[in-house]
């Protein structure tokens, strides 16, 4: 194989799927929280969660399972009605530690997520936002269909290689922001952030935006 079937389909694709990834949305700023808090037992499993879980989709929108789900939008509302609510109540919670921030506990947040939560929370996170079946499953899986039988793989590998990328670089690379959320101040302006981004994404996905 040449570099036209190999590394340049693998490098749009990585250019593609970082595009889409990096914009701000629920995964990241919840995974943005999980690294400023800087505990690895806990952003591991959240990171692996939305590296694989983007792996996986990618896979099965090149297999051509992404228009199966296309064909049947009814589990896509169910997805988008529990979505929503699920990141509504997210962000009314966001937005309660935002105006009532608490004392910080040393090299922590002011209130520590554990591991648990956050692996339940980053599965939901991920797998009730419909707009990761459409980004990943239809319009990834989509666009590496177009370049041919062989570059297709490439491809989906790029746009792998870019979740991977992203989520380790965001979630391990957040711890270098403690210094600034040393103070209850700084929470009260990530969750803040938080709230208006889950309550944004929350109301945008209820109604269908």
């Amino acid at each position: 194989m040449d570099l036209a079937t190999t590394l340049l389909p693998s490098l749009l694709g990585f250019g593609t799927g970082l595009a889409l990834i990096v914009a701000i949305g629920a995964q990241n700023a919840y995974v943005l929280r999980l690294g400023i808090e800087g505990r690895t037992r806990t952003i591991l499993p959240a990171v692996l969660i939305c590296s694989v879980s983007d792996a996986a989709l990618i896979f099965a929108g090149i297999l051509g399972i992404g228009l199966v789900v296309e064909q049947t939008p009814v589990a896509l509302i169910v997805i988008r009605v529990i979505g929503a609510a699920f990141l509504l109540t997210y962000g009314v919670f966001a937005a309660v530690r935002a105006f009532r921030p608490r004392t910080l506990v040393a090299d922590a947040s002011p209130i520590p997520i554990s591991t648990p939560v956050a692996v339940a929370t980053m599965l939901a996170l991920t797998w009730l936002n419909p707009h990761v079946y459409l980004d990943t499953l239809l319009f990834l899986g989509s666009v590496a269909n177009e370049q041919g039988e062989s570059a297709r793989w490439w491809w989906g590998g790029g746009a792998i290689t870019a979740s991977f990328v992203w989520f380790f670089g965001l979630g391990f690379g957040a711890r270098h922001l403690r210094r600034f959320f040393a103070r209850p101040g700084s929470w009260r302006i990530l969750d803040g952030f938080i709230a208006v981004v889950m309550l944004s994404l929350g109301a945008g996905m209820a109604l269908g935006v």
